[in-house]
Parts: C-alpha cells; sequence; structure tokens
C-alpha cells in the first residue's frame, strides 16, 4: 500500500518560515500529480499548490511569491517551503499525490502561525 507521512509542522511567529516534507513508500506508479492542500479553522479545504504532469506548477493566490514546492525523487520525498507566514497561513496541512487514477494523502500537520 502506498503511504504518506508528513513532518516538519509547527509553531513559528509571523514572517517566519517553514518547511513540510512528506515521505512515501510503498508501490506508487505513473504519478499524475501531487501536491499540499490545507484547512484553516472554519473554512473549506484548499489547494495550496500543486505539481502536475510534465512540471506544471500551480499556486493559491494567497501563498504566490511566499511558498514554493520540490521534490526529491531519490529520498521519495516532496517538500513545501513556506516563507513569510501570516497568521492566515495557519491550519492543517495535507500531502497528497494522484497515481494510477486513484487519491493517496497523508494523515496532515498541523502549522500554526502566531506571536
Amino acid at each position: 500500500q502506498v503511504q504518506l507521512v508528513e513532518s516538519g509542522g509547527g509553531l513559528v511567529q509571523p514572517g517566519g518560515s517553514l518547511r513540510l516534507s512528506c515521505v512515501g513508500s510503498g508501490s506508487i506508479f505513473s504519478i499524475n500529480a501531487m501536491g499540499w492542500h490545507r484547512q484553516a479553522p472554519g473554512k473549506q479545504r484548499e489547494v495550496v499548490a500543486s505539481l502536475g504532469s510534465g512540471g506544471s506548477l500551480t499556486f493559491a493566490d494567497s501563498v504566490k511569491g511566499r511558498f514554493t514546492i520540490s521534490r526529491d525523487n531519490a529520498k521519495k520525498t516532496m517538500y513545501l517551503q513556506m516563507n513569510s507566514l501570516q497568521p492566515e497561513d495557519t491550519g492543517i496541512y495535507y500531502c497528497g499525490l494522484v497515481a494510477g487514477g486513484k487519491w493517496y494523502w497523508g494523515q496532515g500537520i498541523q502549522v500554526t502561525v502566531s506571536s
């Protein structure tokens, strides 16, 4: 079975930075897309950043210029680098991917931006 595990969350002050990691394991074939979602308190789950087939990148308007997404195939790891964090970035962040027509998700990790 495919497993995705997030790490790197926690509490940071406004203006700070944080890097989230997502390590995959198991049999993963023909990845169509991968990325990060988040759900803020009282709000709907939203796409934060995604990496599509062919290398296309998509970012939510609210994080453009502050967040970036990358991956290390050798380590089977995907990263979300978050800079200039603001309180509205607080929420649970989920890594996920689409492979072979199926969705795979991690359990989520808390990010809190507060002074």
